[in-house]
C-alpha cells in the first residue's frame, strides 16, 4: 500500500524548543543569516544552526530537504530584503537602477551569505517577483522582448557578479582586506614611468578609486547601452528616439 503523503504543515513543529522558539522556516533562514555573520571555522552547519535554534539538528530536515535547500532559501530571503517596499515610480531607467542597487546591496549586507548563494538560481518565490518586476520595468520601456532578456540577462547577471566578488572581499580577515586595500599606494603609486608608464601615469586615479566598486559605474554603462537600443527601437520605429527620463542625451 503506498504511504500516506502527510501535508507539509502537519511537519512542522508546533512544540517550542530547548531556547522557547517554535520553529518556522522563516526562524531558521534568519538564523542561519545572522550565524553566516559571525567568524567560525565551522562555517554554517546543520550542528551549529540546531545549537542556535536549541533544536535537534535532524528536526531542522522537517523544514528543508538538505543543506542546499536551505542555501536556496536564504538566497531567496535576501532576494525579499532587497524587494521589500519597493514600487515602480513608471521612469524605467530609475527604476532598474534602483531594483540593482537594492539587491547589491541586500547581498553586501550578509558578505558571507552572498558569496554563498550569488551564484544560484532558487526559483522561489521572492526571487520569481524580482524577476517579474524586472522584466516589466524593461517592456514597460518599449525594448521588444529579444532585447528584454539580452537587457535583463546582463543586469542581474552583472549586479550578482558584482555582489559576489565584493561580498568576498568584505569576508575576508580584517588584515588581509586591509593589506589589499594599501597594495594600490604601496605599489603602483610608486612603480616608475620609466617601465610602467601608463600605471605611473594615472597612479593618483587608481589609489583614489580602486578600493572603491565599480558596480555604480558598471550598471550606469549597462542603462546606458540600453537607453541606446531603445532609442534605436524608436527611430527604427519611427518614433522620436527621445527615451523617458532624459534618456535621449544618454542615448545620442
Amino acid at each position: 500500500m503506498p504511504k500516506k503523503v502527510v501535508p507539509e504543515a502537519a511537519r512542522r513543529r508546533r512544540k517550542p524548543t530547548k531556547l522557547g522558539v517554535v520553529l518556522s522556516e522563516q526562524l531558521i533562514v534568519e538564523t542561519a543569516l545572522r550565524l553566516l555573520q559571525q567568524p567560525s571555522r565551522e562555517g554554517l552547519t546543520v550542528r551549529r544552526l540546531g545549537a542556535a535554534l536549541g533544536a535537534d539538528p535532524s528536526s531542522l530536515y522537517r523544514y528543508f530537504r538538505g543543506a542546499d535547500d536551505l542555501t536556496l532559501a536564504i538566497a531567496d530571503a535576501l532576494i525579499g530584503r532587497a524587494m521589500r517596499g519597493w514600487r515602480g515610480t513608471g521612469d524605467w531607467r530609475s527604476d532598474l537602477r534602483e531594483l540593482g542597487v537594492r539587491i547589491y546591496s541586500a547581498y553586501l549586507a550578509h558578505p558571507q551569505a552572498a558569496v554563498l548563494t550569488a551564484s544560484r538560481v532558487s526559483g522561489r518565490a521572492h526571487e520569481i517577483a524580482a524577476d517579474e518586476a524586472i522584466l516589466g520595468v524593461l517592456r514597460s520601456a518599449g525594448l521588444p522582448d529579444p532585447e528584454v532578456v539580452r537587457v535583463y540577462h546582463a543586469f542581474i547577471d552583472q549586479t550578482l557578479a558584482f555582489a559576489a566578488l565584493d561580498a568576498a572581499g568584505l569576508a575576508l580577515p580584517h588584515s588581509a582586506r586591509a593589506a589589499d586595500e594599501a597594495v594600490w599606494q604601496a605599489t603602483y603609486a610608486r612603480l616608475p614611468a620609466e617601465t610602467h608608464p601608463h600605471i605611473a601615469a594615472t597612479a593618483p586615479l587608481l589609489v583614489a578609486h580602486m578600493n572603491d566598486s565599480a558596480y555604480p559605474v558598471a550598471l550606469d554603462m549597462l542603462l546606458d547601452n540600453a537607453a541606446a537600443t531603445l532609442a534605436r527601437t524608436r527611430r527604427a520605429a519611427g518614433g522620436s528616439g527621445a527615451g523617458s527620463g532624459g534618456d535621449g542625451a544618454r542615448a545620442e
